[in-house]
C-alpha cells in the first residue's frame, strides 16, 4: 500500500508493512566542516535577562552561584570539555532560562527526588550584564547539521561531541539554548566560559532550598514535575 511509509507500527491495521522511523541523531560533522558549510542558527539572550539555576554548596564539589565547572566532560548532557576527564580551562554552567520549575526538573531527575538538604542545594536567579549569542538548538538548525531535535534527548556522551565541534567551529557563540526533555521543552542553556563577563557581581534572589519561605513553592514543582520533596 502507497500510505504504508505512514504508519508507525510494525503492521498497521489494513496490514501494510511498515518500519518505525526514529528520529536522525549521529555523530556530529567536523568543526571544520560546520564552520565552512553551516552558519550558527542564533538566540539572543538581552541584557537583562533572568536565569535560574540550581546548584550546590556542600558534598564533595561545592560551588558559588556563579562559578563555572571546568572539571568534565562529565555526564551532563552538553559538556564541551575534552576527554579524558579533568580540570581544564573549558568550563560550563547550565541554567534555566525562563522559570525556576526547569532546572529542578533537571537537577533531580535520576533520582526524581528533590532533596532539599542532602549536599545544601540553593536556588539563584540572576539578570544578565552583557547579551549573549547561543546556537538555537530548540528549531531548525539540528536539522539543517544532519540530526534532528533528538539531540536534546538522546545519548549523552555523543550531544558532548556535538558540543565540542561547535565550541570549535563557533568560536563567537556563548553557549547552546535547548529544551528540557524533562518539563515540556522549557528552554534551558549551557553557558560556556566565553559567557562569564555577562554574570552580575550579585544575584536578585539566592536562597537555601532547606529554608521554609520556599517549601510551597518546591512542593508545587515536585508535583508539577511528578517528583518526591523531602
Amino acid at each position: 500500500m502507497a500510505q504504508g511509509w505512514l504508519c508507525s507500527r510494525r503492521y498497521c491495521s489494513v496490514g501494510c508493512s511498515a518500519v518505525t522511523i526514529l528520529p536522525k541523531f549521529p555523530e556530529p560533522p567536523s568543526a571544520d566542516w560546520l564552520a565552512s558549510n553551516l552558519p550558527p542558527d542564533i538566540h539572543r539572550l538581552h541584557e537583562g535577562v533572568r536565569l535560574w539555576r540550581v546548584y550546590f554548596r556542600g558534598g564533595k564539589h561545592p560551588i558559588s552561584w556563579n562559578d563555572f565547572r571546568n572539571f568534565g566532560p562529565t555526564t551532563s548532557r552538553f559538556d564541551h570539555h575534552l576527554p579524558p576527564p579533568r580540570q581544564q580551562e573549558r568550563s560550563i554552567v547550565y541554567a534555566s532560562a525562563e522559570q525556576g520549575p526547569p532546572c529542578f526538573a533537571e537537577v533531580f531527575q535520576d533520582s526524581r527526588v528533590i532533596d532539599r538538604s542532602r549536599n545544601n542545594p540553593w536556588l539563584v536567579a540572576f539578570e544578565l550584564i552583557e547579551p549573549l549569542e547561543l546556537l538555537d538548538f530548540t528549531f531548525a538548525w539540528p536539522t539543517q547539521a544532519g540530526a534532528s531535535l533528538a539531540i536534546n534527548s538522546g545519548p549523552r556522551p555523543r550531544a558532548q561531541r556535538w558540543s565540542r565541534a561547535i565550541y570549535e567551529a563557533y568560536p563567537s557563540i556563548h553557549g547552546i539554548r535547548y529544551a528540557s526533555s524533562m518539563l515540556a521543552n522549557a528552554p534551558l542553556v549551557a553557558l560556556f566560559e566565553r559567557s562569564q563577563s555577562a554574570l552580575p557581581r550579585s544575584p536578585l534572589f539566592n536562597r537555601a532550598l532547606s529554608d521554609q519561605s520556599l517549601l510551597d513553592a518546591i512542593r508545587n514543582v515536585g508535583l508539577m514535575c511528578g517528583y518526591a520533596v523531602v
